[in-house]
């Protein structure tokens, strides 16, 4: 089939009713549930832009095993240029949402490519493992799937190991072998678009899983609406009724997000990539250079992200002239300079890149570790400029429904800004309001916060797996005496 376009993407959704809990109720077509029309509409689009007259080109590459024009983020790079085209691809849907949709499908494309790419590994495992994984890999490509994934598990006491919870499964784990495949439950976190995607992977993080805990060690991927699986959502900040005019954020790019509960769930064996295995386990990332081709569409989707933040910022300023300041123009600075060191650690990636065994391509790991560490602390900051130089001015705003009312001309001549009208002004200061202050804004910046797992562990792991050798060779040689 290769790429689709959004009207087929709805199609499967509607032709797959999942089990999805919202709000004390129990929600089957997602399409229909107002809850999830923003977000429907959203991915929708994104689908419907790799289809258009002049971007297919741009979006897609034709696949030599079936003839078919599929999405670039599933293409194995065999050269720097194919790592450019493929991101320049994830720009095109990183563009279209702002970055803001943290769960595009070329995220976890990503990972799936990751996992086709490394077959020796889950080989090890066993035989069938490597070619289930490149199956699902040529399954998901060729139908143009839409994954989300659960790889965290629950806070629940984070003191223990998952064996040592007081239930046995509060964690997701094995409950028994059959015939046809694996018998799971428990549960996994945090499903950003369970309810709106095709399919769910699930895969341990690194050194998760203690010695003697081989059922927790497990990683498939499966339909969401198989049976026995349900998405507990979160409370939504949009029920289909804000005004895209007072959100116009909130109101387009609203992600959903879920606590998956796995009620002795069938796992096929064809599905099962890795199983009862806890070295491997804790090495698949590493191994499968996972987080070199995920962090390469998470650099990217965040550098757009940041490029907003600094327009939004940028623009608030100078709508009352404040840019005329030195101590905003400062701060200004240091945003916009933080988008240098973004995009230059894509590059570096890119010009670093790795040949594997089997010929492709692999973005460098390093910068972009280094990325998964820093754009949220770059972001962060960013968000704090933002309302700092934006005052009370972005938050103290009527809504359309006032400007339409009586009150109109007086709001028309009180809210302008300099040689800014009334109108484009409050447009401005909601739209950094919506990136910022609401539940949407506050949403984004902790999801940007934990997006890479722990800050604490993301840091310490720039030091821990890298080569020190040659800088600490620099010390020996500045001691030597002349």
């Amino acid at each position: 089939m290769g790429i689709r376009d959004g009207r087929a993407y709805i199609s499967n959704l509607q032709a797959h009713p999942k089990d999805v809990r919202l709000r004390g109720r129990r929600v089957t077509d997602v399409t229909a549930d107002p809850a999830f029309a923003g977000a429907v509409a959203s991915m929708a689009m994104l689908y419907d832009i790799q289809c258009q007259d002049g971007m297919r080109e741009k979006m897609t590459y034709r696949e030599a095993e079936t003839g078919e024009d599929c999405g670039l983020s599933f293409m194995m790079p065999r050269s720097r240029d194919d790592l450019v085209r493929r991101r320049e691809a994830m720009r095109v849907w990183a563009e279209a949402t702002f970055g803001l949709m943290g769960r595009s499908p070329d995220f976890l494309n990503s990972a799936v490519l990751a996992f086709a790419e490394a077959p020796e590994f889950f080989a090890e495992g066993d035989a069938r493992f490597a070619a289930n994984v490149q199956n699902y890999y040529r399954y998901c490509r060729d139908n143009d799937l839409f994954l989300t994934h659960a790889i965290v598990n629950p806070s629940v006491d984070r003191s223990k190991s998952s064996s040592q919870q007081t239930d046995a499964y509060a964690h997701l784990a094995v409950v028994e072998e059959t015939k046809d495949g694996l018998i799971v439950r428990g549960a996994k976190m945090l499903a950003t678009h369970g309810p709106t995607a095709d399919e769910i992977l699930v895969y341990p993080l690194p050194n998760s899983i203690r010695p003697g805990e081989e059922r927790y060690a497990l990683a498939f991927g499966i339909p969401t609406d198989a049976p026995g699986l349900r998405f507990i959502c979160r409370e939504p900040f949009d029920m289909g009724d804000q005004n895209p005019w007072d959100h116009p954020l909130g109101a387009r790019f609203e992600e959903p997000d879920a606590m998956v509960i796995f009620d002795d769930v069938l796992v096929p064996w064809d599905r099962v990539f890795l199983y009862g295995d806890v070295a491997r386990g804790n090495t698949l990332f590493p191994r499968t250079w996972q987080q070199g081709h995920t962090g390469h569409q998470t650099a990217v989707r965040g550098l757009v992200k940041c490029q907003l933040m600094v327009a939004l910022a940028i623009a608030v300023t100078r709508s009352v002239k404040a840019d005329a300041v030195v101590h905003a123009q400062e701060q200004l600075g240091e945003c916009l300079g933080y988008l240098q060191l973004i995009e230059g650690a894509i590059l570096l990636a890119e010009d670093k890149a790795v040949t594997t065994a089997h010929g492709t391509l692999r973005p460098a790991l390093e910068p972009l570790q280094a990325l998964r560490y820093h754009i949220p602390r770059f972001y962060e900051r960013m968000v704090h400029v933002t309302q700092v130089l934006g005052s009370g001015s972005i938050l103290s705003n009527p809504t359309e429904a006032d400007l339409l009312s009586d009150a109109g001309a007086d709001i028309r001549r009180y809210y302008r800004g300099a040689d800014v009208e009334a109108e484009r002004r409050i447009r401005l200061s909601k739209l950094a309001w919506d990136a910022t202050g609401t539940q949407f804004g506050q949403r984004q910046l902790q999801y940007e916060r934990f997006y890479g797992g722990d800050p604490v562990r993301a840091g310490a792991l720039l030091y821990t797996a890298n080569d020190h050798s040659r800088l600490l060779a620099m010390v020996d040689r500045a001691l030597q005496w002349p």
